[in-house]
């Protein structure tokens, strides 16, 4: 069976046992999950999953969403983001689309995300919506981390380019296998191997032929396999490049 890394999920939102869903993961012959926060609470959550499951590891952050946040949140985030295990800093980036929190609380939270994911020598976990050009400023003002990776990927080549021209990874979601996702898929095509990650985003953005339902870590083969369609790889070789990726974002 192919093996598989969920780059980026959310466990913690999921409405039945851990257990069940990362027994279902197992059985798809997805190894290992990455369990993001996206706030103070769900970040505890994700620690705490890790501490219960050897094959879970968490991120500690901030959504762009809850960017208004960061006040009341970022000095208890910071005790987190310092506990043993954390593989990554964020969430954190921009959505321009919703914009739940005005857009300079999303630029001051992103920098700070930075900065920490830079004193601690973690990964970075990049959110970016409708924000291209905003993201890149503050990345190219501040100076990218040593390893970062633009989540749930939504760009095309140019962007996908110039992402990786900052020393970024890249992960897909099941946006890949969405009808309409034609430019995505170019930017899959584009991405090298060693730089691609796969995600499900779960409980969001289910793959087809699930698209619709909620999503789950055991439905991650199928954005692998519309990865490699859309790369011209046998899947093999990018589940492959894909665990090599994660491991060199996130550690081994």
């Amino acid at each position: 069976m192919t093996a598989w890394v969920d780059s980026h999920c959310h466990l913690q939102m999921l409405d039945e046992p851990p257990e069940a869903v990362l027994g279902r993961a197992r059985a798809a012959g997805v190894e290992q999950a990455v369990c993001v926060g996206t706030d103070l609470t769900t970040s505890a959550a994700a620690l705490e999953l890790a501490a219960a499951h050897p094959s879970v590891r968490p991120t500690v952050g901030l959504h762009p969403h809850e960017a208004r946040h960061l006040d009341a949140q970022w000095e208890p985030l910071l005790a987190l983001a310092e506990a043993p295990g954390v593989v990554g800093i964020g969430e954190t980036g921009f959505d321009l689309h919703y914009r739940h929190s005005p857009p300079p609380d999303q630029e001051r939270s992103f920098v700070a995300h930075l900065r920490l994911a830079k004193r601690l020598g973690l990964a970075l976990v990049i959110h970016c919506r409708d924000a291209w050009e905003e993201t890149f400023a503050v990345l190219e003002r501040e100076g990218p981390p040593e390893r970062m990776v633009f989540h749930c990927f939504t760009g095309g080549p140019v962007e996908a380019r110039r992402a990786l021209g900052l020393g970024a990874f890249l992960s897909f979601s099941g946006i890949v296998t969405f009808r309409g996702a034609d430019a995505v898929r170019a930017a899959a095509a584009a991405t090298p191997a060693g730089r691609t990650l796969v995600e499900t985003d779960a409980p969001f953005l289910a793959p087809v032929p699930h698209r619709g339902r909620r999503n789950e870590p055991a439905f991650l083969p199928r954005v692998g396999e519309g990865v490699a369609a859309a790369a011209g790889r046998p899947v093999e070789e990018v589940a492959l490049g894909a665990r090599a990726a994660t491991a060199a974002v996130f550690g081994p």
